[in-house]
């Protein structure tokens, strides 16, 4: 029964109290409201006592329920149409709660937007305080004045016996329903309005809405970062873009939570090893197809097919493993990787190589050391989003990262704790509670915006995103981390994390980049006024254009060779063919024949010689010789063509352009056979036509001698010494071999006077006579010097003999016409001479004719192809086009890239983020 004070209340206060409750009131009527006790008395005053009070049935309440604060239904009038107006505030605020139960209640994979939408429906709502007054006090001190004891609450006989825990158990049963409701509800939603945005999207593609912007924001700030990642640091031009830099320790999921945030299995997977070796940037963004790049390829992966989801994965490995200089594990080379499709939250992420705490076999000593070093650089950036990875299913203690990203960001500012495998901590884990204080962050000393636990699938490689994600929420609905309240629903699967972490980015990008375009246009300056000090008269050519220009030059002075003479061409052809083969067919062709006693032996030995030399090596080495000559123009044009115009900054770059032109041009194959053919027919002629013929024939023979003899006398000079007349003049003195040298040559001068048709060799008895005859005045020498300078004198007299008969052949040419009959004179070594010369005449026209017409080309066309290769080589063309002048003209480029960048698109779009 319902007592207040010792008076009995009036029917009007009687129900606005639960009568069949047992609920105790101690609050006397006098100290009611003013307005509550008129209300109370004009009630009391009009009610019929007869009538029995109305009665309102005893009920359990949830959060979800309808709240029992509806009034009785009087009469029409105007104390039942007053009381309904003085309650209006109390039903609105019941509704409210209702509603906010609801939103909180939503689905486990809405959670945080749930959150998010209701944070914003409530600071829409009008402020109601002034309005307090309508409610009566003795409402607003309910709690002060209810006694729910033992016989408060009492029910009938049998409802007494329920537990708390029973009632504890039917509210989250009620709440899990409600959850599962909108759950559905929020899903299908979901859905619709990603197929709505794929359509959308798929018809801007096509061209159908053309868009102002051609590149997304997204892609443009990534653009950004690649250059800036390459800036020159001269200039106190760090970058401080943010970006999501994903660290973690090692097997923790860092690559299955990204993974799970790109929506596709786009990473190389292995069990317990180091499979992320390089840090690997990936720029997600919205996209009507399903796709992923490389920022330095074309190719596009459509991840929806299962091929080339494997090729992808295949490719990122194959470049990590690239990047890893001999020696290492890791490299700190980045590799861009850009993801598009429906659905998908645009931000810049960064995967970092697992931190370890041990170097196993196999690594590099300096791993470890390595791996901090690359973490460090990238956590370092203040302006960066640390999302922190931790295996919940291990060991807090065994955390290495946690520590790590402490002494980076140790406030927290800027930091998103992520625990995975939540599942495996729940089964393992003997406490729950302890998965409550890392999320809570009160068991790690690292402070963080905002803490995460996520579950990215069984553990098997072949599972699919889908089930991936089927398998989560599945796991957090019958969760009892969920339902017993240690994890709120925000803080749940990566579908939130993806959401809070791309806010946070854009936030993190808004707050930044305006502060980053003000550093860049102060080093752009900077920049500039060194260039204005030290290059005033030149343009601003970075290392591209730069190139360009070379490669102009280059092909206009591959295409002047054109412009050489046939001439030209042939009289250098010959000159050097015959310097090749000369001693050729002096020692082997013309010495031996010459020994012979007749001319029909000589003829003989000449023919099977020539031949020999045609078959096996003449081809051969004349396209040898025009191959280099080939070579020495085209250098000799390049550096020609240099003027006072013309900039040595290209000359490394020149240089390796013709020796890598050089290498891949390979003379025709079919070259040689049909010159072997035309060298064979050449030297079988022996017909000299005319007396002019025969002259130059001589006059060839004349010098080919004579240079050969002072060849010689050359050597001999070099073998005995000065003579006296130089040891007198240059105050000079024979050394102890050239006194030997200079007896044994007197010695065999005398051997020579007395024999002058002597052979080519010495004897071994005449040998032994001269060491014997060296021995008797002093000179102790050995047979093998002896031979040696028997050779160059014997060489000097048979070049003195033969230039001695090639004078007197001057007049030979009528008796060569009458094939020497009735002559003592025969002159067939000028023939040979005259054969070897028509040889070199045919050759040399031959060579040049498939120079200019083949070869010539081909080397212009080998050029174009190098230039090409080394245009695609950034590497190389760092190498070759190198200097101050260079760099500086580089970062003036890139930062006028970044500004455009940050200044027209980024401050220009932000707005509409």
């Amino acid at each position: 029964m319902l007592r207040a004070g010792d008076a009995v209340a009036c029917l009007a206060c009687r129900n606005l109290l639960f009568t069949r409750m047992g609920v105790r009131f101690g609050m006397p009527i006098q100290k009611l409201h003013p307005l509550s006790r008129a209300i109370h008395h004009r009630y009391s005053g009009n009610a019929n006592s007869q009538r029995p009070p109305h009665c309102t049935a005893a009920r359990h309440f949830t959060s979800l329920s309808r709240l029992p604060m509806k009034p009785p239904k009087f009469r029409a009038g105007g104390h039942g149409y007053q009381q309904h107006r003085t309650f209006w505030v109390v039903r609105l605020a019941a509704r409210l709660l209702k509603l906010r139960y609801l939103l909180l209640g939503t689905a486990v994979g809405g959670g945080y937007t749930a959150k998010k939408t209701y944070e914003e429906w409530k600071d829409m709502l009008p402020d109601l305080s002034e309005y307090t007054w309508i409610v009566p006090d003795f409402i607003w001190e309910l709690n002060e004045h209810i006694d729910l004891g033992e016989n408060v609450c009492r029910f009938e006989s049998r409802s007494t016996k329920s537990s708390d825990k029973e009632k504890v158990d039917q509210l989250q049963e009620e709440l899990v329903r409600t959850q599962m409701k909108y759950q559905r509800m929020l899903e299908r939603l979901e859905k619709e309005n990603k197929e709505l945005r794929k359509v959308v999207l798929q018809r801007d593609d096509k061209g159908i809405h053309q868009r102002k912007i051609k590149k997304s924001l997204i892609d443009m700030y990534s653009e950004v970062l690649d250059i800036l990642s390459d800036y020159d640091s001269n200039y106190n031009t760090q970058d401080h873009l943010p970006r999501v830099v994903v660290v973690g320790d090692q097997s923790a999921g860092k690559t299955s939570v990204l993974e799970m945030i790109a929506q596709a299995r786009i990473f190389p997977r292995g069990s317990g090893e180091m499979m992320t070796r390089s840090p690997v940037k990936v720029t997600l963004s919205e996209g009507p197809h399903h796709v992923a790049m490389f920022k330095d390829s074309t190719r596009e992966f459509d991840l929806g097919k299962e091929e080339d989801l494997a090729a992808l994965r295949n490719e990122i490995e194959i470049r990590m493993r690239k990047s890893v200089k001999e020696g290492q594990t890791v490299s700190p080379e980045t590799i861009s990787l850009s993801v598009k499709g429906p659905g998908i939250q645009r931000m810049v992420l960064v995967d970092l190589p697992g931190v370890i705490s041990t170097v196993t076999a196999g690594m590099a000593a300096d791993t470890k050391e390595t791996i901090f070093s690359i973490s460090k650089a990238y956590m370092q950036n203040p302006n960066a989003i640390i999302l922190c990875i931790q295996d919940g299913s291990v060991d807090a203690e065994r955390s290495i990262v946690t520590d790590l990203v402490s002494q980076m960001d140790p406030q927290g500012k800027r930091t998103i704790f992520v625990l995975t495998k939540v599942d495996l901590a729940e089964k393992n884990l003997a406490s729950p509670s302890r998965i409550q204080q890392i999320v809570e962050g009160k068991l790690f000393p690292m402070k963080a915006l905002g803490y995460f636990a996520v579950v990215t699938g069984k553990g098997s490689s072949n599972e699919s995103i889908d089930s991936i994600k089927d398998y989560e929420e599945d796991f957090f609905q019958s969760s009892r981390l969920l339902r017993d309240g240690m994890l709120k629903a925000h803080q749940v699967t990566t579908k939130n994390l993806s959401l809070a972490v791309s806010d946070c980015f854009w936030k993190m990008v808004r707050e930044s980049v305006e502060q980053q375009a003000d550093a860049f246009k102060a080093s752009r300056f900077n920049l500039e006024t060194e260039w204005k000090n030290n290059y005033p008269r030149l343009r601003e050519l970075d290392r591209n254009e730069l190139f360009e220009k070379a490669k102009n030059e280059i092909l206009d002075e591959v295409i002047s060779m054109s412009q050489v003479t046939p001439k030209h061409w042939q009289s250098i052809l010959q000159k050097k063919l015959w310097e090749r083969v000369s001693t050729h067919v002096i020692e082997n062709i013309y010495l031996p024949a010459a020994q012979t006693m007749d001319s029909g032996t000589f003829n003989t030995t000449v023919d099977i010689k020539l031949k020999q030399w045609t078959d096996k090596q003449l081809p051969h080495k004349a396209l040898e010789v025009a191959w280099e000559t080939l070579q020495e123009e085209f250098a000799r044009f390049m550096a020609e063509y240099k003027g006072k115009d013309q900039d040595d900054i290209f000359d490394k770059l020149k240089e390796a352009v013709k020796e890598e032109s050089i290498k891949r041009h390979k003379w025709n194959e079919r070259a040689m056979d049909s010159l072997r053919v035309i060298q064979h027919n050449a030297l079988e002629d022996r017909s000299i036509t005319d007396k002019p013929q025969w002259d130059a024939a001589i006059q060839f023979m004349e010098e080919t001698l004579q240079s050969r003899l002072k060849d010689t006398e050359s050597v001999i000079h070099d073998m005995v010494g000065p003579d006296w007349k130089q040891r007198w003049t240059s105050w000079t003195n024979r050394s102890p071999d050239q006194h030997v040298r200079n007896e044994t040559k007197n010695e065999l001068e005398r051997l020579l006077k007395l024999h002058e048709d002597h052979t080519a060799y010495l004897a071994n008895d005449e040998v032994t006579t001269v060491r014997k005859n060296l021995e008797a005045r002093g000179v102790e020498v050995d047979p093998v010097l002896i031979k040696d300078t028997w050779h160059q004198l014997y060489r000097r007299h048979f070049l003195q003999k033969a230039l001695f008969h090639c004078n007197l052949c001057r007049r030979g040419f009528y008796y060569y016409q009458r094939h020497f009959v009735d002559s003592e004179l025969e002159c067939n070594d000028v023939v040979l001479f005259w054969r070897i010369q028509r040889m070199l005449g045919i050759t040399a026209n031959t060579l040049r004719q498939q120079l200019t017409n083949t070869e010539v080309r081909r080397l212009e066309k080998n050029v174009k192809e190098v230039l090409e290769d080394f245009g695609e080589d950034n590497e190389r063309k760092t190498q070759l086009i190198t200097g101050r002048r260079v760099q500086l003209a580089e970062d003036l480029s890139k930062s006028a890239v970044v500004q455009l960048a940050c200044i027209i698109g980024l401050l220009h779009n932000l707005r509409y983020i």
